[in-house]
């Protein structure tokens, strides 16, 4: 149950570092141009679409089963105590009061900069992705549209599925 409790935390983690990262959109009123502007989003537009989030959430779920496989693997820490210690690693007098060793601040740290790099990579897929196979103003478009267009999100979900994703 720990383990799943920790996952769910890293999953929220690594989601809200893509969540700022990304451009923010303009906010504008629901147009009647809302359902012109999604009818104009072509299938080979979506499926780029769909490929590079399905790509980047596989990529996130990928780095999570390795994060949890480090902690799981780790014989010197139970997943409680790596969960309790995480809460406050960069809290040197927390982990003093919490008698953390060195060994179980190594790993904290370690693990840390797993999840950093694996952050960083799939930040870097992501935009690449976005900008390169998309195509930014395409990008941009069928993410505003797929917001407010309960046709297009199926359409979308069709991609997703024939891709495998959810």
């Amino acid at each position: 149950m720990k383990n799943y409790l920790f996952v769910f935390a890293l999953f929220f983690g690594v989601h809200a570092l893509h969540a700022q990262n990304e451009s923010p959109q303009k906010e504008s009123a629901p147009s009647e141009n809302a359902q012109t502007e999604s009818a104009e989003i072509t299938d080979d537009q979506l499926e780029k679409y769909a490929v590079t989030m399905d790509s980047v959430n596989d990529m996130k779920a990928s780095l999570l089963k390795d994060i949890e496989a480090m902690v799981k693997d780790n014989e010197k820490m139970t997943n409680a105590r790596y969960n309790e210690l995480s809460k406050i690693a960069d809290d040197p007098a927390a982990l003093a009061k919490a008698k953390a060793t060195p060994e179980e601040i190594a790993f904290i740290k370690e693990v840390a900069a797993k999840k950093e790099e694996g952050t960083a990579k799939i930040q870097e897929t992501f935009q690449s992705m976005a900008k390169e196979y998309v195509g930014a103003s395409d990008y941009n478009k069928i993410k505003k549209a797929l917001a407010t267009d309960p046709e297009l999100q199926k359409r979308y979900q069709t991609h997703l599925d024939k891709l495998g994703g959810s």
